[in-house]
């Protein structure tokens, strides 16, 4: 239900700009990034990561700190493209030639640039995933595959020229300044929390006695 309302206000957004789109501006690390159309299935993969943070959320309390950072991101996202739309500039491929990139550049039109939704949701997915994953008391090679992940959807959005080097830079910080303000509260719900308020408690009963152990 949520993912088809985003989708639904997205692609409005993206056939109703309010003023003329602005293409972005390219920087030199544009040019390291070369066009790589075997990046679009990690492009894709955006819609399994962002499945698997909340699917670790155990608590009523985690998952709607999680929603809300998705709608934060959702509508700061919307409004930003709706005062100011944007686009990336054309690049200098026949698109013929790669029919799956083509049919993605003629489904999402390459506008909604700045800042990167996809970027975004993943910036904040790694974020919440690593915290869960530290509680969990998970391996370092699982901590690292995480933000392997996540760096590699940044990359594709680059590599397929779905998003310049900018829109990756505002994306990111979106999702990293949402996570840093709503993480907050999911994390008084942690496990470690938990067991420490479970601690507390234990130390501040009262202590049963007996008349014998005066003896």
């Amino acid at each position: 239900m949520g993912i088809s309302v985003f989708f639904i206000a997205y692609f409005w957004v993206l056939h109703h700009p309010f003023t003329t789109p602005v293409l972005m501006p390219l920087t030199a690390l544009d040019g390291w990034v070369a066009f790589e159309p075997a990046a679009l299935p990690l492009y894709f993969s955006l819609w399994i990561y962002v499945a698997l943070a909340p699917a670790l959320l155990d608590s009523g309390r985690d998952l709607a700190a999680y929603g809300l950072a998705t709608l934060a991101i959702s509508v700061i996202g919307f409004g930003i493209f709706m005062a100011w739309p944007t686009a990336v500039p054309p690049a200098a491929i026949d698109w013929s030639l790669h029919p799956s990139i083509a049919f993605l550049k003629d489904v999402d039109l390459a506008a909604n640039a700045c800042p990167s939704m996809h970027v975004a949701f993943a910036v904040l997915t790694g974020i919440w995933l690593h915290r869960l994953l530290r509680e969990m008391r998970s391996s370092p090679w699982l901590l690292g595959l995480n933000w392997a992940w996540c760096a590699g959807i940044l990359y594709s959005t680059v590599a397929t020229r779905q998003h310049v080097v900018l829109d990756v830079l505002a994306g990111g910080l979106l999702g990293a300044l949402v996570a840093a303000v709503l993480g907050r509260s999911a994390r008084s719900n942690t496990p470690a929390a938990t067991v420490a308020a479970s601690t507390a408690t234990i130390e501040s009963a009262p202590v049963a006695t007996f008349p014998w152990s005066d003896a």
